[in-house]
């Protein structure tokens, strides 16, 4: 199994290569040369598997040859140490909570495992690796709880000023130990710019070894496909329909359904759900990509402007767009819209949606009135107490705040304000190196 790159002008690399890389010396992500399928036999007996279990089978039959399967065992198994339940909320709508994890965000799947698997790959290498993640909000806090203390690794997160939320903040701002913020003076389109260049700058490059741990890494994008698994194993048995809703920003989520999908996990329609950054459902509608400038919101971890896994999404699809409009419909919804779903869902039915959650569940309450037949499970892809002020703003009524975020809120602020520009940061990097 080897990986290439979406712009398909270098060679093709091992999966050490792609994961410690992150970009691909021509700027492209890399993808897996095959996507194999699991049997159809698999998923009549997949409700009796554990999300281990489940993550085992998937990335052993993703990454065959790449690594033994023991050490995916005890990475898997280290990584999902925490419930990812699909729990009801009124008829045919269910939710999957990605929020039990460290840092209460569906992204600690993600980096957790990337964590684990890039620490395998660099344990005997005598070379400082760095990891350079730009974050709207959720990625740099679950990306730096997961290399905390990693021997070897540095991890460098930027992330906007003013565009983040306090826990958000506090949860990059205060691990101190191999973990560094710098607080840009922009937005998160900016930051990723930044990230981007300095993979493609030699010589930064020839002066320190850099990787990305944001979901543009193939290492990030794996594990995000085992949640779908495990979500329709508890679900299977209530329909032959199911759909999934994912609320979508760098479209990294969404990817790894997609990616699920093609290894044969029977999925019949999924949804991009955005904020009014609506640049991927805008294509499904109009045939064309306009990436401009992002708008802030409350859901702001979508606050995306220029997708960077809409590259994958077409790869997926051998660059259709009519292939990809017959998996993949798009919905998106304002912030007023947005507050009315959180509102309605609290009073009705007593649950608390984050702002990004409810967008998810916007989009699969809107779709399921189409199809009769379906159950439609949306992703809650944050505790709600992350963005506390908006949601006991909407509802009424606190939120209790989960021990693990209850701590963080108790610590001290530490951050590297920086402008925008490319060589502001190159000097600092350089500096450290």
């Amino acid at each position: 199994m080897s990986y290439y790159s979406t712009n398909q002008q270098t060679p093709h690399v091992s999966l050490r290569e792609a994961v410690t890389k992150g970009l691909a010396d021509d700027n492209g992500l890399f993808m897996p040369l095959i996507i194999p399928e699991l049997p159809h036999s698999y998923f009549e007996i997949i409700q009796e598997k554990s999300l281990p279990e489940i993550a085992l089978d998937v990335s052993a039959t993703l990454l065959r040859g790449q690594i033994e399967r023991g050490i995916l065992q005890e990475i898997v198994e280290e990584s999902l140490n925490f419930p990812i339940p699909v729990v009801p909320v009124h008829g045919r709508i269910h939710t999957l909570e990605l929020f039990h994890g460290p840092t209460s965000a569906f992204k600690d799947v993600g980096a957790r495992f990337m964590a684990r698997l890039l620490a395998h790959f660099v344990k005997n290498s005598d070379k400082e690796l760095t990891i350079l993640v730009a974050t709207s909000g959720d990625t740099g806090s679950a990306v730096a709880n997961g290399f905390l203390g990693v021997p070897g690794i540095k991890v460098v997160i930027l992330y906007p000023h003013g565009k983040v939320s306090d826990i958000q903040e506090k949860q990059l701002t205060t691990l101190g130990q191999n973990i560094t913020a710098l607080e840009i003076d922009g937005t998160f389109d900016d930051c990723q710019r930044l990230v981007k260049q300095a993979f493609l700058d030699q010589e930064l490059n020839q002066r320190m070894q850099l990787t990305s741990a944001n979901s543009i890494n193939i290492a990030r994008l794996i594990p995000q496909s085992f949640y779908y698994f495990h979500a329709y194993a508890q679900v299977k048995h209530l329909s032959e329909r199911v759909i999934f809703a994912t609320p979508s920003g760098n479209f990294g989520n969404l990817t790894g359904g997609l990616l699920a999908k093609r290894m044969g996990l029977p999925v019949a329609k999924f949804i991009a759900a955005t904020n009014i950054n609506d640049i991927v459902p805008e294509f499904l509608t109009s045939g064309i990509f306009n990436p401009r400038a992002s708008t802030q919101t409350i859901s702001n971890a979508m606050d995306v402007g220029n997708p960077s896994n809409f590259v994958r999404l077409m790869e997926l699809y051998n660059q259709s767009g009519d292939a990809l409009r017959e998996d993949v419909i798009g919905y998106r919804f304002t912030d007023e819209q947005t507050k009315m779903l959180m509102r309605e869902v609290y009073e009705n039915y007593g649950y608390i949606l984050d702002p990004h959650g409810a967008i998810g569940y916007g989009a699969i309450r809107d779709y399921l009135a189409t199809d009769p037949e379906a159950i439609g499970l949306f992703l809650e892809t944050a505790h709600p107490a992350k963005f506390m002020d908006v949601v006991e703003d909407v509802i009424g009524q606190k939120v209790i705040i989960p021990e693990n975020l209850q701590a963080v809120m108790q610590k001290t602020k530490q951050s590297t304000r920086m402008g925008n520009k490319y060589e502001d940061l190159k000097a600092w990097l350089l500096a450290q190196a």
